[in-house]
């Protein structure tokens, strides 16, 4: 076989694996970026207070929002799945406790609230609001530690500089932002920030892991 047939040969060979791979990093960007920058920009039009002239668009916003803040749980759980079958099953475990503690956050204070104070001026929506912060803290605390774990474990396989570069800013952000979350929404300015936070974040450490995912396979 001359050279040059044999040089076509392998580039036909490792074209497919270039476009799988970088299939996989467009859809690791995506669950990386899109649940927090969606979340920062309707932030952008949340009302500070519930109040009779804004309760409608405060029930309105969180029945947009009630389908994506769950999927702030995609990044951790997308990341640990590549490094352990058990680290998988802890950060989705976790991203359950998450999902479910939030969403109750989002039916009550969200919803539930807004309702009550379309119908009869919000009379009893202070215990709306204290039922589902009860529900949430377990659920973004379960979050943080998810955070943690997923940050943790990119650091661990980092093996290039930029990888660990990356890694650590990126580590930084999504803890942070997580911790900020603990007793925030997606008010702007901390909220918003908060949310934009995690979507930069989760896509830097997506960024640290490229190195390890293009190489061949053994």
């Amino acid at each position: 076989m001359s050279s040059d047939a044999a040089v076509h040969d392998a580039d036909r060979r490792i074209r497919p694996a270039l476009a799988a791979t970088r299939r996989q990093l467009i859809v690791s960007l995506v669950i990386a970026i899109l649940p927090g920058l969606s979340l920062s920009l309707i932030g952008l039009t949340h009302p500070m207070y519930l109040t009779d002239d804004s309760a409608m668009q405060w029930r309105g916003l969180h029945v947009v929002t009630l389908p994506l803040f769950p999927l702030l749980a995609l990044a951790p759980w997308w990341i640990a799945r590549t490094h352990s079958p058990v680290l998988a099953v802890v950060t989705g475990l976790l991203g359950y406790v998450f999902a479910a503690g939030y969403t109750a956050l989002d039916v009550l204070a969200g919803i539930g609230a807004g309702g009550l104070q379309l119908d009869n001026g919000g009379s009893g929506k202070g215990v709306l609001y204290d039922l589902a912060d009860a529900l949430a803290t377990p659920g973004t605390i379960a979050l943080l530690l998810a955070a943690m774990i997923a940050a943790s474990v990119v650091l661990f396989r980092a093996r290039s500089t930029r990888a660990r570069l990356l890694g650590v800013l990126g580590g930084v952000l999504v803890v942070l932002a997580a911790i900020s979350f603990v007793d925030s929404h997606i008010y702007w300015p901390r909220g918003g920030l908060t949310m934009l936070a995690f979507a930069v974040g989760w896509a830097l450490l997506v960024l640290a892991e490229r190195p390890r995912a293009s190489e061949p396979a053994a």
